[in-house]
């Protein structure tokens, strides 16, 4: 059975904007919740056999230093740690102007002692990252996610035409817009291994788009004359049980790792969760009708 996508593809259009204006406007509005890495600040990583609320562990906290009444607080308990708990406390120590600053040696082993009395305790690790050091990293990443996209583009261009380019570009920016603002609607942690998703999520993508455009031009040669639109629909359900299977496989794999998984690794697989579905619905509702509009022949 043939399916109609490109007959349908303005409604499949139009959902994708929808999508993007909302996720655009979490970002601007609601944000995200940066990791350390993006942050800087101090991690303190506590365990112990007793199981506490959120709520419960910030109130025996807060009094240890100012910054602890802000502190963000997360438990991320392992699959298979038994009776063991493990809670992460994120805080921001700042300096008589405002800056964010490290802890002293000093400091860090009174702020530890002090963690296990209240919580009865023990910290395990106690890490810090810089106020200059956080804003390198995040400078760092955005460049690499826009060095990629534009190699992304130059790619698909020399090998194809430059309208295939524009469409694999128009894709992944459409998707890593939706699963960024999937990341700020529900507060999940934006960290390095988020961004390592979305890397992994923007070849994904790509390779099924360039799956995609290789049958277009493969049709495109074949049956001379015939008209793009059914070119790119033909092309599109033939290279569909294949499209499916792979997502399923990648899908199921990384929802697993959802389900089960705790700290960056949650935070990767939600990216992957996200990415996968919008990824293989970008190469067939988005890049494909780029190529109907302004390519006539191949």
């Amino acid at each position: 059975m043939k399916i109609d996508f490109v007959g349908k593809r303005y409604f499949f259009i139009s959902v994708s904007i929808v999508l993007m204006a909302v996720s655009i406007v979490s970002i601007f509005v609601k944000g995200f919740n940066f990791g350390l890495e993006f942050l800087g600040g101090s991690e303190i990583i506590v365990k112990t056999n007793q199981a506490m609320s959120i709520s419960e562990i910030r109130a025996k906290v807060k009094d240890i230093a100012p910054e602890f009444e802000k502190a963000r607080i997360l438990e991320t308990k392992a699959v298979g740690a038994g009776d063991e708990h493990t809670y992460s406390i994120v805080v921001a120590p700042r300096d008589e102007k405002g800056r964010l600053r490290n802890y002293q040696p000093d400091e860090k082993t009174a702020v530890a002692s002090k963690i296990e009395e209240v919580l009865n305790a023990k910290v395990v690790s106690f890490n810090e990252i810089s106020g200059e050091a956080a804003d390198e990293i995040k400078s760092l990443t955005w460049k690499a996610i826009v060095f990629t996209l534009l190699g992304i583009l130059v790619y698909v261009a020399l090998r194809f035409k430059f309208a295939f380019g524009v469409g694999a570009i128009l894709a992944l920016v459409h998707d890593v817009i939706i699963t960024l603002g999937f990341f700020s609607i529900f507060g999940i942690e934006l960290n390095v291994a988020a961004v390592a998703a979305l890397l992994t999520l923007v070849g994904y993508s790509v390779n099924d788009t360039i799956i995609v455009f290789d049958r277009i031009r493969e049709f495109g040669k074949k049956f001379k004359g015939k008209d793009m639109a059914s070119i790119v629909n033909d092309s599109i359900n033939s290279v569909l049980v294949r499209t499916i299977n792979t997502s399923l496989t990648t899908f199921f794999v990384v929802l697993m790792l959802l389900l089960f998984a705790t700290g960056s690794i949650k935070s990767f697989a939600f990216g992957m969760t996200i990415g996968v579905v919008v990824g293989t619905y970008s190469s067939i509702f988005i890049a494909s009708p780029v190529v109907i509009k302004w390519v006539k022949s191949i």
